[in-house]
């Protein structure tokens, strides 16, 4: 299929210093610990496992041999759930094709994911603040699957971050509800939310909060030509940097899906780019891959 060139941006936004604001801000105020920061090792001298990193996503996590658990073994912060109501089950699967009654929401990451932030007092990554995102991409017409959704959380209402009345309470997780945009209404709706709305590029600068949007994603390739051979051209590199800007000057964070994910030169171009701009979420399906790449340069 031929390459359409992107629509221009639609952020001439001028660049001003960024003041980050996410969901960990009130963990931060009140002397919480964030994901990432380091603390002095116990005591006893048992060794702190290293620290994780919150701006790995894995994308698609269902698909990996052990879906969670290889993620969390990695150091990753953020987690892709692509979810399907079927039967009144919430099942786990890339297509419909791979539904199985077995691989259900709860067994997959709702259980495992309390049972780490008992044995870890508190957090997904023991040791480091609560900064763990679980994005649930939903399949299935938005609004009755959200509502069985928003149902299925409650239980689990002392994991979550949460709002009320535009107020958050930070949790061990986050989660942030994407896919189809039928969500919206019911999430809106909700006195008490124990789950979040992931953005698009045209909720830039909406005024919408962020304890509404924390997260703005986007495709890559909708908003960018460039993929990581030769250099990037100076007037994309300077959006992208806009686009960031004004996301982080209202309290969101940046997440592009469809970058790059062939290991080699043009993906490490790619992310260092993105580094460079702080975009907070880099998407993988290899999670080796980017962990090696932010040990050595985030």
């Amino acid at each position: 299929m031929a390459h359409v060139p992107p629509s221009p941006l639609p952020l001439p936004l001028p660049l001003r210093p960024i003041r980050r604001r996410t969901l960990g801000a009130a963990a931060a105020a009140a002397g919480l610990l964030t994901a990432g920061t380091t603390l002095p090792a116990a005591a006893h001298g048992r060794a702190r496992p290293p620290a994780p990193f919150p701006r790995a996503h894995a994308h698609n996590d269902y698909e990996h041999p052990r879906p969670l658990l290889d993620a969390l073994d990695h150091g990753f912060g953020s987690v892709e759930a692509d979810i399907w109501l079927v039967d009144g089950q919430l099942l786990v699967a890339h297509d419909a094709v791979d539904l199985d009654p077995a691989r259900t929401l709860e067994a997959l990451y709702l259980d495992p994911l309390a049972a780490r932030v008992r044995a870890g007092r508190g957090a997904v990554h023991r040791g480091y603040g609560p900064d763990f995102q679980l994005l649930i991409d939903i399949k299935t017409p938005g609004d009755a699957t959200y509502r069985e959704l928003s149902r299925r959380l409650r239980p689990y209402r002392a994991l979550f971050s949460s709002a009320s009345r535009g107020r958050v309470r930070t949790g061990a997780v986050t989660a942030v509800i994407s896919g189809d945009r039928a969500a919206r209404a019911p999430m809106e709706a909700e006195r008490v939310r124990y789950a979040f709305y992931d953005g698009r590029p045209e909720d830039l600068g909406s005024g919408v909060p962020a304890s509404f949007i924390p997260l703005i994603s986007a495709n890559w390739t909708s908003l960018f030509t460039w993929l990581g051979s030769g250099p990037f051209p100076e007037a994309e590199r300077a959006a992208l940097r806009r686009y960031v800007g004004a996301a982080h000057a209202a309290g969101q964070r940046v997440r592009f899906w469809a970058t790059p994910d062939l290991p080699g030169p043009a993906r490490d171009a790619v992310w260092r780019e993105l580094l460079a701009a702080d975009v907070d979420h880099l998407n993988t399906d290899d999670l080796p891959g980017l962990a090696a790449f932010l040990r050595q340069h985030d």
